[in-house]
């Protein structure tokens, strides 16, 4: 009788980021047109069989309620003809963008004659861990190969099928282009494990990059041995200042909150200065209640809208990725830059006024990776910013800020030219 042979974890990360590396070399020196072929190619590819992918979808939405998926996680998940336009386009738009590697960023040269070039490469392989957003899957490998880099794509369970579907195109796109056959893998195990294996392989893989919930970030930080990009949640305020056009407030607190509740860049606090909170909070309260938004409020603003609920102070730092708001009515700027310095996620704040002193001033102060002046939070985004894609939105401060694209997964060495020189 025979005997089933058992999957050995180790070996096929292993064998895996081996394959990745490889690839990368091969990516390195790769034209530029090369990767423009794959990336128009893929686009086409996904076009033509959106029906196939809303089939494979499907069966990850089906399933979606067992793995006990939010309502906004689950909103997350659905590859609908919309999103896959937007796939589409986003491979495109990277395809569009000027070629990163080979870029000189800096030349000088020197009294004895040696031409110092400081000048672009891709990092080499990237680890790519993700929650629940198949759309994710295209916008990594259309960043990382643009750049240069392997990537390694390791999405949630929940999205194992539509993530199937959209690298088996890719990897059409890839072999039809001309492209190394192992610049974009997909890990195919489901075991938790493997990203653990993963991330003990420093030799083999440059970058670990996590996008999800608060948990998978500080598992990959905490287990890593190579260096992470990341952010751990998106607690984005949006403060109403004594100088605001209440009518822009408006709009922008109720887009920032309502556009799409289960982003990182979606608003999770307001701040409203007291000089206007007379006025602005019983119209934002109703205008919120219209999207049946929960308001939870210190007890100022409880004053003006009764109905609203207690915030705690857990309250003030919470990411909900749900319809719930907290808010706080305060007495100055200041005291606003503070409230958002102490519990803010240093990801997006905004603030609406028309006071440009006041504007310089919160934006010189929020240590957030990106500061908006009288525009919704929401535009924090690779798209919206004109990177094509991003492949995530870091709150670090080094080595990349904010939405990042094909640049912020590039390095730099230095070349140099002479003509025999010799140092004394």
């Amino acid at each position: 009788m025979a005997v089933a042979e058992t999957f050995d974890l180790r070996k096929y990360c292993r064998e895996t980021a081996q394959r990745a590396r490889e690839a990368s070399a091969e990516l390195a020196s790769l034209s530029g047109g090369t990767k423009i072929k794959f990336l128009r190619r893929a686009a086409e590819l996904l076009r033509a069989n959106h029906e196939s992918l809303a089939e494979a979808n499907a069966k990850d939405i089906a399933a979606a309620p067992g793995y006990g998926l939010t309502d906004a996680a689950i909103d997350r998940l659905r590859l609908t003809p919309k999103v896959v336009e937007s796939m589409a386009v986003g491979l495109e738009e990277v395809a569009a963008l000027p070629e990163p590697i080979g870029e000189v960023i800096e030349s000088t040269i020197r009294p004895n004659g040696l031409a110092i070039n400081k000048t672009r490469v891709p990092l080499g392989v990237v680890f790519f861990i993700y929650e629940s957003r198949p759309n994710v899957t295209a916008d990594a490998a259309a960043i990382c190969v643009k750049s240069g880099n392997a990537v390694i794509l390791r999405g949630g369970k929940e999205a194992i099928h539509s993530n199937l579907a959209i690298v088996e195109l890719i990897a059409q796109a890839a072999d039809e282009s001309g492209l190394p056959e192992h610049a974009v893998q997909l890990v195919s195990t489901t075991d938790r494990e493997a990203v653990g294996e993963f991330l003990r392989m420093p030799e083999y893989i440059d970058l670990a990059i996590p996008r999800g919930g608060e948990g998978l970030i500080r598992r990959v930080a905490e287990e890593a041995r190579m260096p992470v990009i990341k952010h751990f949640t998106g607690n984005c305020h949006v403060y109403v200042d004594a100088a605001a056009d209440l009518d822009i407030a408006e709009r922008v607190v109720v887009n920032s909150k309502c556009q799409r509740l289960g982003t990182c860049n979606t608003a999770e606090s307001l701040l409203v200065h007291r000089d206007v909170a007379a006025e602005f909070m019983p119209r934002i309260a109703k205008a919120l209640g219209a999207h049946s938004i929960e308001l939870r409020c210190d007890t100022r603003t409880r004053s003006l809208v009764p109905a609203a609920k207690a915030a705690t102070e857990e309250d003030w730092g919470r990411e909900y990725l749900a319809p719930i708001i907290s808010i706080k009515i305060v007495d100055t700027l200041e005291e606003a830059i503070r409230h958002i310095n102490r519990y803010g996620s240093k990801h997006t704040d905004a603030i609406i006024t028309g006071n440009l002193t006041a504007a310089r001033r919160f934006t010189t102060a929020v240590d957030s990776s990106a500061v908006m002046v009288n525009a919704s939070t929401r535009f924090n985004d690779g798209f919206e910013f004109g990177l094509g894609a991003e492949i995530g939105i870091s709150t670090d401060k080094f080595h990349a800020r904010g939405p990042c694209g094909i640049k912020e997964l590039t390095s730099y060495k230095y070349v140099v030219y002479g003509d025999g020189q010799v140092r004394g």
